[in-house]
């Protein structure tokens, strides 16, 4: 088995090494084209043309040092995932030999074709033409041989086809809404906001031997038939444990991966299930955050299998033991260095960072339903609700600090003190005091306070972060815009700043939750207090094309309606097709596998008790007769939830119409008989011969590394 071939490196000489860095370009680009770049990236300035000429050459002759052959034009189409089309150097000259080019405009701009990728309706086959755009936040990097250049797509009329347009426009709408309520508190520094993020990964590591014995996991990322193993999570030994030796070795081979890519892996642990681990990286801003993460689930999925395993990203593979997330920690930050959501030492005298808290509070509680949705799909509605991830309710958590600040601005108009954390005596001489924290951590609640960022928690591990990150930029961005026009208005700046956190507190502390999100009980509460609990994606979709979410999409320009439109259509297909592929692979399995299986096993009980009974020896068969003929009663109950399955698929699949109603029909009717037919799968799982189950058990696999 290849054994990670990592070893005595030098951390600082491996960072990066294979990105297209400042530190790079300003050792290979002349200073005037390097400064124009440099303002272009940090102030969001227009590119010069003739700055891309001088950029791609540059850029060409590095990675051509670095073995690069070909280059891409990097992008994030509606799939979820990413896509290139490589293109080689090599430009044959009249002599028979060639030489290598590399011109501005082939950085600039790429031509993939548009129909063949999820459009919405926006592109139909004939209308084939889109574009890719060079985004040069984000740096370049070498990979396979081949230059990586991280860009946009869009249609030929303009539309956004892709995850990183929205994103980019919202960063910018946010910046320029937030940088107005800066003024107004005096800052003349800052003229960027950025939004920061800091995603945490969760994956399972199985057996690729076993893995390939599962038609479900190939087909969908996760077992659609599997019996609860006699052990799962229940003695949480494996949370925080010593790595297996196989584990480590991928864990040390991806660190140094994603190293010389320039994503700061920084943390790798094992998580509560058996069988499932975290990387998290240092914090990047939104944009550069999101292409990390989508190069990071790519380079798991390689590495993993370099070392005989199978990574697994879908939110749920595994029934029974925890579903794997992608907690998203979010902030804002000015260009001059300061965090807008730091308390500081004195929160309750802090107006500015009030003001940003309760902007985001607004925004959570007025815009619920878009920030479901930015994290529904068929596989995150497996892992909501259940007792490892918040359920399908948004709340926010505070803690006791700045919930008791927050309290007492909404009695009387301002906070007088705060609750400070101290210190935290264990009561062992030789430990160390610690300084204690002034609130404690929820990690029930979906949306989080922890200390200077938002951890939003619904998000899924196979998804990418751009969805909950355009949103979440653009409904703070909204906010923020409201409270900037009252404040330049005001001829009164504290009292202003007063009412308005006043009354934020007052109308949205509704969704201040600081409890156990996971309990039946605050289910109970949180229809009281009138939050909605989105429970599937079907029903979470149609916020995209709600008329007040639809009018702030086009207010900040971060979507239009159509494209809004297009966006639907295409969260509908995705979830018809997912359900429809899972309910296919189900059937195959079912009647291919564990049914000729279960036929097997009940043919060999019968063969049993026959050969007693031709002994003529007076033995008593009870027992057979008995396992048989409740074997033979599921087998049967199995045989008729086949034939059912495969009548509401049938049913299903030829529903015209309206994609909604046909979206409801797959959850309501194929979905709902999946489930059915599982229960008889896994009951025959328990009771077949384990030398005839035609595939690996949950034991095998969460085990078995």
């Amino acid at each position: 088995m290849p054994k990670c071939n990592c070893v005595e490196i030098n951390l600082s000489d491996i960072y990066g090494s294979n990105v297209f860095n400042a530190s790079v370009m300003k050792e290979r680009l002349p200073k005037v084209t390097y400064k124009a770049l440099k303002k272009t990236i940090d102030d969001g300035l227009p590119l010069d043309p003739s700055v891309a000429e001088v950029v791609a050459n540059a850029m060409k002759d590095w990675a051509i040092e670095k073995g690069a052959t070909h280059y891409t034009h990097w992008f994030q189409p509606m799939t979820g995932i990413t896509a290139e089309k490589h293109d080689s150097f090599i430009s044959p000259n009249s002599d028979g030999k060639a030489i290598t080019e590399f011109s501005g405009k082939e950085l600039i701009k790429g031509e993939p074709d548009a129909s063949s990728f999820p459009s919405g309706g926006l592109r139909a086959t004939f209308e084939a033409r889109g574009y890719t755009a060079w985004d040069c936040t984000s740096p370049a990097f070498v990979k396979d041989s081949t230059l990586y250049i991280p860009t946009a797509f869009c249609s030929y009329t303009g539309e956004a086809l892709d995850k990183k347009t929205p994103l980019l426009r919202s960063m910018e709408a946010l910046s320029k809404q937030a940088v107005r309520v800066l003024k107004l508190f005096g800052n003349t520094t800052a003229t960027r906001v950025i939004t920061t993020v800091g995603p945490e990964q969760e994956y399972f590591l199985i057996d690729k031997e076993m893995y390939d014995k599962r038609k479900d996991l190939i087909y969908t990322g996760r077992t659609l038939f599997g019996a609860k193993p006699a052990k799962g999570q229940e003695l949480e030994d494996h949370y925080f444990g010593t790595l297996k030796e196989r584990v480590s070795a991928f864990m040390k081979e991806l660190d140094h991966e994603l190293w010389k890519l320039g994503v700061s892996a920084k943390t790798k642990h094992n998580e509560v299930a058996p069988a499932q681990h975290e990387i998290a990286p240092i914090f990047a801003t939104s944009n550069i955050a999101t292409d990390n993460n989508q190069l990071a689930m790519e380079i798991m999925r390689k590495v993993a299998l370099r070392h005989g395993l199978v990574c697994l990203l879908h939110e749920k593979p595994f029934a029974g033991v925890n579903g794997s997330g992608k907690h998203n920690n979010w902030s804002m930050s000015t260009n001059d260095g300061q965090n807008l959501l730091d308390p500081g030492r004195t929160p309750h005298e802090n107006a500015q960072f009030l003001v940003f808290l309760c902007a985001v509070i607004k925004a959570v509680d007025d815009y619920a339903d878009l920030l479901r949705l930015s994290i529904a799909n068929p596989g995150n509605d497996h892992r909501l609700g259940a007792n490892e991830a918040p359920p399908a309710i948004v709340s926010v958590f505070l803690g006791e600090q700045l919930t008791d600040i927050l309290e007492q601005i909404e009695k009387s108009g301002e906070a007088t003190c705060s609750k400070q954390g101290g210190e935290l005596k264990i009561g062992v001489t030789t430990l160390p005091a610690l300084p204690k924290d002034t609130t404690d951590r929820n990690r029930t609640s979906p949306f989080a306070f922890t200390g200077n960022k938002f951890e939003f928690r619904m998000v899924g591990s196979s998804a990418s972060i751009a969805d909950p990150n355009f949103i979440l930029n653009t409904i703070v961005a909204d906010v923020l815009s409201q409270i900037a026009d009252r404040l330049e208005k005001a001829k009164d700046f504290e009292g202003e700043v007063q009412q308005i956190l006043v009354e934020i507190v007052k109308n949205h502390k509704k969704v201040i939750f600081n409890g156990n999100n996971y309990s039946e009980e605050w289910v109970l509460e949180a229809e009281k207090r009138g939050l909605p609990n989105i429970r599937s994606t079907v029903d979470a979709i149609p916020a995209l094309i709600a008329e007040k979410n639809v009018k702030i999409m086009e207010k900040h320009g971060v979507l239009s309606k159509v494209e809004l439109e297009s966006r639907y259509e295409i969260q509908l297909e995705n979830y018809i097709k997912t359900i429809n592929i899972e309910a296919l692979a189900m059937l195959e399995i079912a009647k291919r596998q564990i049914l000729p299986a279960s036929i097997k096993y009940a043919t060999v009980l019968a063969n049993s008790i026959n050969a007693v009974k031709a002994t003529g020896v007076d033995a008593d068969t009870t027992t057979q007769a008995g396992l048989l003929k409740d074997l033979s009663a599921v087998i049967a109950s199995f045989k008729k939830n086949i034939q059912i399955l495969e009548e509401v698929c049938e049913k299903a699949s030829n529903a015209h119409g309206d994609t909604y109603e046909q979206a409801c029909l797959y959850r309501d009717k194929v979905f709902a008989q999946m489930a059915v037919l599982r229960e008889d799968g896994d009951k025959l799982e328990t009771m077949v011969d384990r030398e005839l189950w035609p595939m690996p058990t949950y034991g095998d696999m969460l085990f078995g590394v």
